[in-house]
């Protein structure tokens, strides 16, 4: 399956019919809602003892991966468009792959 076809698969199961901001203040509230819930397991996992539930993060990522695609529908993009462009973003940063020098001294424009 490809980035987009997940898309696709995931548009199915978006609520139809809502205003457009409150379509993406809904995905927006989503997305770090689950990610919040994502680090809820790994603060578990490193404060308190637990094992990782590696199952419980899976369907989380999952969760957080259909509100990306949702968001990205609505600003038009596709999400091999957005993984594409976030690669060369990193490739620009880091030729040679991750340089903790160069990480840790990025230009101000370098988003």
């Amino acid at each position: 399956m490809t980035l987009d076809d997940y898309q696709q698969l995931a548009a199915r199961t978006i609520r139809p019919g809502r205003p457009a901001e409150q379509a993406l203040a809904n995905w927006a509230l989503g997305l770090t809602g689950e990610a919040g819930e994502v680090a809820e397991h790994v603060k578990k996992h490193l404060f308190h003892g637990a094992p990782l539930d590696r199952a419980a993060v899976v369907k989380e990522l999952g969760d957080i991966l259909w509100y990306v695609a949702a968001m990205a529908g609505a600003v038009g993009a596709s999400l091999d468009e957005i993984g594409t462009t976030n690669v060369e973003k990193l490739r620009l940063r880091y030729p040679e792959g991750f340089d903790e020098r160069r990480s840790l001294n990025r230009a101000a424009d370098d988003l």
